[in-house]
């Protein structure tokens, strides 16, 4: 969000606790993309603000009460603020529990667990969802709109393009098991609380093969995941990869090193296998794990 949105968005966010009784003097950003995440003190509540009009809270908040209900390792809505969406200034608010990071990074075997764990408890959890195949035509949409991705030069456009729909078309006809799935269940998206790891951000979940999920994940945590199709996670990578290259070239794109990222992503396809995972991509780059 730009500063004068960040501004209007706080504001947003400490109305809404007010008048709930949660005091709120001060709000700590804690990150800034397409959505801000604000920590609320001195009533220590995690408020999740975004302009009504590109909000999906509505689904994400009911997902996150029934995931809860049937002991998934997602972070809990705030129970002083009820499972529901509140509208300020034309931004959507919700409210979550906050849990203070205990370490920098989840071990593995733990992180793999937790997955394995939701994806169990999201087989129990019937909610309309996009299938993985939307994601792919959200991402695809991107980079056939010059308007919407003004630095990608044609050639990177045609393959990249054809990338997408030729790597969509190989995973769909595997005919795989499908399931809810996290979506995107990154290092970035797994918060490690006391009480174990937590997912975070269910706004990307969809349906589709656990191979898709495991794509996000670091190779250490795959390996303790059970029952792999090595051939689907392969080219499940391989399309994460792209999808992911496309969003980083998408016009207002405020992913750190952005434009880097999607230049190396590029790399990566073109170069070919073995297929690295997206945190060893963040490696070359530099950046946090």
């Amino acid at each position: 969000m730009e500063m004068a949105d960040v501004t209007r968005a706080i504001a947003a966010a400490r109305s809404v606790a007010a008048a709930l009784d949660l005091p709120a003097d001060d709000a700590v950003v804690l990150q800034n993309t397409n959505k801000l995440a604000l920590r609320l003190t001195p009533c220590d509540v995690l408020a999740r603000v975004a302009p009504v009009e590109q909000e999906v809270a509505q689904f994400e908040v009911e997902l996150a009460r029934r995931l809860a209900e049937v002991g998934c390792p997602v972070r809990p809505l705030e129970p002083r603020a009820g499972a529901r969406v509140y509208t300020r200034d034309g931004f959507a608010v919700t409210l979550w529990t906050y849990h203070e990071p205990v370490t920098l990074h989840t071990p593995p075997v733990d992180y793999a667990k937790a997955l394995a764990q939701l994806h169990a408890g999201m087989r129990e959890v019937d909610v309309p969802s996009p299938r993985f195949t939307d994601r792919i035509a959200e991402a695809a949409e991107v980079v056939a709109e010059p308007d919407r991705s003004p630095e990608l030069t044609a050639p990177d456009r045609v393959f990249l393009g054809g990338r997408l729909a030729s790597l969509g078309r190989a995973v769909d006809e595997r005919d795989a098991v499908e399931q809810l799935l996290h979506g995107e269940p990154h290092p970035g998206n797994v918060l490690s609380t006391e009480n174990g790891p937590l997912f975070i951000d269910l706004e990307t979940c969809c349906r589709g093969p656990v191979e898709f999920d495991l794509a996000h994940v670091p190779e250490a945590v795959r390996a303790y995941y059970p029952g792999v199709d090595q051939g689907l996670l392969d080219e499940c990578r391989q399309l994460v990869i792209a999808m992911v290259a496309a969003w980083r070239w998408e016009l207002g794109d405020q992913f750190p090193q952005g434009r880097r990222f999607g230049e190396e992503c590029l790399r990566v396809l073109r170069e070919g296998p073995p297929w690295p995972t997206l945190d060893t991509v963040t490696r070359r780059l530099g950046g946090p794990e």
